[in-house]
């Protein structure tokens, strides 16, 4: 259990997900939250990747 001082600390609350590392000099543990990452879904849209794709598709299909 994490003390509820250092939750306070974190912005942390029962049920949040965080991960703990080993810090290099072996001797101490670092408590992070995970924190939602931002969804990468459309970032790559207008790029005509697709369309590329598809080509390559039917260019491998003739052969």
């Amino acid at each position: 259990m994490i003390p509820k001082d250092l939750r306070d600390r974190l912005g942390i609350v029962p049920g949040d997900e965080v991960e703990f590392a080993l810090e290099e000099s072996g001797d101490a543990v670092r408590v992070e939250p995970v924190r939602d990452h931002p969804t990468l879904r459309g970032s790559l849209a207008g790029l005509g990747l697709v369309a590329e794709l598809e080509a390559d598709h039917r260019s491998e299909a003739r052969r």
